[in-house]
């Protein structure tokens, strides 16, 4: 996907995000119910070859959700606003904002819970965004930012691309895609990612939803004016050089051995 000269999306990189939310070729659907649809990139591949080279890709996923009782608008809002992210994110471990790029970009911080015996996992992604009364668009990527390394204690994973598009319905209802391409590192194999990402994908969007309906009485009783997504010259974030931050690469990170640990689970779980 194209960033034009520079890191930060351009026009050309948010129409082609859109286009592939909104485009059903070349995707195959894997779950269609309660208002809930689940694709994954690309049709079934037969040949032996072509599957090893399946099965050693992350795939893309994405989800389409009908939301009849939040409007697109704040629906958005409740994945900028990073103070309330921390009441209704549970596998959270830590989030923070690190420096604004442009009026409609930042770098930030997102380290989550896995499941035992899997190591903790982090983040460092620019995001990046759009507005309009016909649309909504969040979308974001892994960079290296020079005084944020990977640590120790965490694995560094690495989105390749995830973002969100919301598309008013009506005055309260919207629908919400969510469209992700992430590789966890780690030693997990990626037909496992991939198998997980069908099912994590859909629990995500019924808890953004479930968040949406609770923000607007939240956000009145907290800085209910304070939106900087919308209103730049409130943001109280360092300006950074976007030349300082490179793209992240997968192949360029430790590859975590997390197989002991598997084996002690699997050891556990068979006694």
């Amino acid at each position: 996907m194209s960033r034009g000269s520079g890191i930060i999306p351009d026009e050309i990189m948010f129409n082609e995000f859109k286009k592939q939310c909104l485009t059903t070729e070349n995707w195959l659907n894997k779950y269609n119910k309660n208002d809930m649809e689940v694709w994954v990139e690309g049709p079934p591949l037969s040949t032996s070859t072509s599957n090893k080279v399946n099965l050693s890709k992350v795939h893309k996923i994405k989800c389409r959700m009908n939301i009849k009782d939040v409007s697109a608008a704040t629906m958005y809002d409740v994945l900028h606003d990073s103070q309330y992210r921390k009441s209704w994110d549970p596998t959270m471990l830590e989030s923070f904002d690190i420096a604004r790029l442009a009026p409609n970009a930042d770098v930030g911080y997102y380290s989550w819970i896995c499941p035992k015996p899997l190591k903790n996992r982090d983040v460092v992604t620019l995001r990046s965004w759009q507005a309009s009364e016909n649309e909504y668009v969040i979308i974001n990527f892994s960079v290296k930012h020079p005084q944020h390394p990977p640590r120790k204690d965490l694995v560094r994973a690495v989105s390749l691309l995830t973002g969100y598009l919301f598309k008013p319905t009506g005055p309260n209802s919207c629908t919400f895609t969510y469209l992700s391409q992430a590789d966890p590192r780690g030693s997990l194999p990626k037909w496992v990612v991939n198998k997980a990402s069908q099912v994590l994908a859909p629990k995500v969007l019924r808890s953004v939803h479930k968040a949406g309906q609770s923000y607007p009485a939240w956000k009145a009783a907290n800085s209910p004016d304070h939106k900087p997504w919308l209103y730049p010259i409130q943001s109280d974030l360092p300006m950074m050089d976007p030349a300082e931050l490179s793209i992240q690469r997968g192949d360029s990170l430790e590859n975590v051995d997390e197989s002991a640990s598997r084996d002690v689970q699997e050891n556990e779980d068979s006694s």
